[in-house]
């Protein structure tokens, strides 16, 4: 299923990309998921990820907790805690 993942903040900057449109392998089911599987991906994602409880998520524009499933989502968000501009 392919899923758009847009990165805000710092962890564009890292990411090198403002969204990407991704297809998470079977077993990335949540947004923890989904973060870790990001990071394992390659050094920029290992960058942008290097500490996944600083990390703020939204699925379709709702914000969502590290356990939510993504389920059918067409968008995930991620960003720090605070963001700006």
């Amino acid at each position: 299923m392919a899923l758009t993942v847009s990165y805000f903040a710092w962890v564009r900057e890292r990411m090198g990309v403002f969204e990407e449109v991704v297809e998470p392998p079977f077993g990335v089911a949540t947004i923890a998921d989904l973060v870790g599987w990001l990071a394992a991906r390659d050094a920029r994602g290992a960058l942008a990820f290097a500490e996944p409880a600083r990390i703020r998520a939204a699925l379709d524009g709702t914000m969502a907790l590290p356990d939510a499933a993504i389920g059918c989502a067409r968008e995930v968000a991620l960003f720090p805690p605070v963001t700006g501009g």
